[in-house]
């Protein structure tokens, strides 16, 4: 099934791009030759993140208190930690894999399969890794900017980064009863855990710009430059999308 999504998502991809001739000039230099359908594709998202997301967000905000949510946000971390530690050995990062695996020997061990963030307290830094950014760490661009429903900003070497970490990812492999909805149930709790995390950050960004689209691109590109290149500093202040 991973197989032929991949395929799918990558045929998509790439057929998108090769319209990307008859658009403005503008947008080209913008790196963004499909600027029309990503807005549309934009605009579908935003209005599906205002009806579901969002409040699914602000509920999650007020029925769990705070320790609760933090907690929950250590789990997924500590469940991508595999896909982290990964992407550390292709970009030949010894000191952060020893770190990666230090966090999940502690966090999911003694911290509970990672509900207690036991790594940090002791001094072991967190970050995280993902294929696109191994590819960028190596020189790879970006590609023609894409956004795609459900998916949001999802440029080539992103997405093929998002198709290749599924492999990285044990869970892949193990046969896990009703596996399927376990799977959907992880994704869903991170999208909560993600859009509770970015509430303030996101409305404010809405509200203060002109063009909620071209914001949101520049931003994702910060994001993603910042993170290829571990400089965690930088995205202190930024929504993560």
């Amino acid at each position: 099934m991973h197989r032929i999504l991949s395929t799918l998502l990558i045929v998509v991809v790439f057929g998108l791009a090769g319209c990307a001739g008859s658009q403005d000039m503008e947008a080209i230099q913008n790196n963004d030759p499909l600027e029309p359908f990503n807005r549309a594709m934009f605009s579908f998202n935003d209005k599906l993140d205002q009806a579901v997301a969002l409040p699914l967000a602000r509920a999650y905000v007020r029925v769990f208190p705070e320790p609760i949510r933090y907690s929950i946000h250590n789990l997924v971390e500590t469940l991508d930690l595999p896909i982290t530690f990964a992407n550390d050995i292709l970009q030949i990062k010894p000191v952060r894999a020893a770190q990666t695996i230090a966090r999940f020997a502690l966090n999911s061990t003694i911290g509970l399969a990672g509900l207690a963030d036991v790594a940090t307290k002791v001094g072991i830094p967190d970050h995280s890794e993902d294929f696109g950014q191994t590819l960028g760490y190596y020189g790879l661009g970006e590609g023609p900017y894409l956004v795609l429903p459900l998916l949001g900003p999802a440029p080539p070497r992103d997405l093929t980064g998002r198709i290749v970490d599924i492999f990285f990812d044990p869970v892949t492999y193990i046969d896990l009863r009703e596996k399927t909805w376990w799977s959907i149930g992880r994704e869903t709790v991170e999208l909560i855990d993600t859009r509770a995390r970015n509430i303030d950050a996101l409305e404010n960004l809405r509200q203060s710009s002109i063009d909620f689209y071209a914001t949101t691109r520049n931003i994702y590109r910060q994001y993603r430059n910042a993170e290829i290149h571990d400089n965690s500093g930088d995205m202190q202040e930024l929504p993560n999308f």
